[in-house]
């Protein structure tokens, strides 16, 4: 009985340290994918906000435009008015 006992426990100690070893690389492998989605999260927050800035600045620029159109009565010169000066 206790020859069984004694083999019993060395069984369940191997596949515990053998759970253990799985557990450890289980999580490095997702440890290296959590880093790299931040990464990747992080670089979609940089842009976003590229594109955030972007789109303010085509907004203002389309919006003074519009204000010039119509409060100040200004249009864009016609091909015949543009005069090109070269140095």
């Amino acid at each position: 009985m206790s020859r069984f006992l004694v083999f019993a426990l060395v069984v369940l100690n191997v596949a515990t340290a053998i759970g253990v070893v799985y557990a450890r690389h289980r999580h490095r492998i997702l440890f290296v994918e959590l880093s790299k989605l931040e990464r990747a999260r992080d670089e979609l927050n940089i842009e976003f906000g590229r594109l955030q800035l972007e789109q303010a600045t085509v907004a203002e620029s389309t919006r003074i435009d519009r204000i010039a159109r119509e409060r100040l009565g200004m249009k864009s010169p016609e091909a015949g008015d543009v005069v090109v000066i070269r140095p």
